[in-house]
């Protein structure tokens, strides 16, 4: 039900309708309800929530490009995801340039292909740092060679397998690059009314940017795509953090290297004694034969320990564990 007016309120609007500073047409365009045309032809099958879980999973992708890809290219680079939207493939495959760096990958064990457009400058920029240049993109553009093709499908293999992990929540995944296609019209790997949803992001290598395009059919993902949505996601996130995540942590901190050091006792001698001190020289520390001694972790008093030897080394044997008082 709509608002009702107070008598007062009829009164103002009828006299500025009588002056003139009311306009009933513009009253009427406002009224109007903007309406979206849709095509039952071409029915969207990408939600809004397939397309913001696709967002939060090629987020956790772009920090991980953003983490390896420096060690390769000696040269910071930062990947932020832009947008997401669902259109169909022919719409996808019109927008390409020409030259144009696509990765036809496999997206196995779901069925078809993903297909990974990379900007033509992001690309001749890989390339001259992997040659060992400053990482300049070419003035004027021209088609790749085979040799920087090669470079550049190294640089993609490891982008893809990059993949794995952000997918984990949704599906195990094996991706594999088939091929690299420079020519648009040699990339229809669906139907051109087909459906597919295109993430952008936005990749920088030192001061060059450009944008890479991740091409998702929805043919790919309909085995899981019940497992497209944010509730879903997270839930199996958080089992994973529960689970694998803690037994990894644990074994990385397991493998983790401390210092140890076994305090045999100590002195206090004269500056003139230690410049003169000779092979054979004995110093009296503080300690008994028989004391036990003070075994340090990094600075902290853990041990205490009997010395001895084993085999031909120094050794030291644990007598008790120092635990501090909570």
């Amino acid at each position: 039900m709509g608002d009702v007016l107070s008598q007062n309120e009829i009164d103002n609007l009828l006299a500025a309708l009588n002056s003139g500073d009311l306009d009933v047409e513009e009253m009427k365009d406002a009224g109007e309800k903007q309406v979206k045309n849709y095509d039952f032809a071409r029915p969207s099958k990408f939600s809004k929530e397939h397309l913001r879980t696709l967002e939060i999973i090629f987020e956790h992708y772009a920090r991980l490009l953003s983490t390896h890809l420096p060690g390769y290219l000696r040269k910071n680079v930062q990947v932020d995801v832009m947008n997401s939207e669902a259109i169909t493939y022919s719409e996808f495959s019109n927008a390409l340039s020409n030259p144009v760096l696509l990765g036809i990958v496999n997206f196995a064990p779901l069925e078809g292909n993903i297909v990974i457009e990379l900007s033509e400058n992001i690309g001749y920029t890989i390339v001259d740092r992997m040659l060992g240049g400053g990482g300049s993109p070419l003035e004027k553009s021209r088609d790749f060679t085979e040799i920087e093709l090669i470079i550049l499908e190294r640089i993609l293999n490891t982008c893809i397998n990059l993949m794995v992990e952000p997918w984990l929540s949704v599906a195990e995944i094996s991706p594999r690059l088939e091929r690299i296609e420079t020519n648009n019209q040699f990339a229809q790997i669906i139907s051109p009314s087909e459906m597919t949803a295109i993430v952008t992001m936005n990749v920088k290598v030192g001061t060059v940017e450009g944008l890479m395009n991740i091409c998702i059919p929805y043919m790919c993902v309909e085995p899981v795509i019940d497992k497209l949505n944010t509730k879903y996601w997270y839930s199996t996130m958080q089992v994973k953090d529960d689970g694998i995540y803690r037994e990894t942590i644990e074994s990385i901190i397991n493998k983790a290297k401390v210092p140890i050091r076994a305090i045999l006792g100590k002195s206090v001698i004269s500056v003139n004694d230690f410049m003169n001190l000779q092979p054979g020289d004995i110093i009296r520390l503080d300690t008994k034969i028989d004391d036990e001694l003070e075994v340090y972790v990094g600075n902290i008093n853990k041990f205490t320990a009997l010395p001895g030897a084993a085999s031909d080394t120094y050794a030291v044997r644990i007598t008790s564990v120092i635990r501090e008082e909570s």
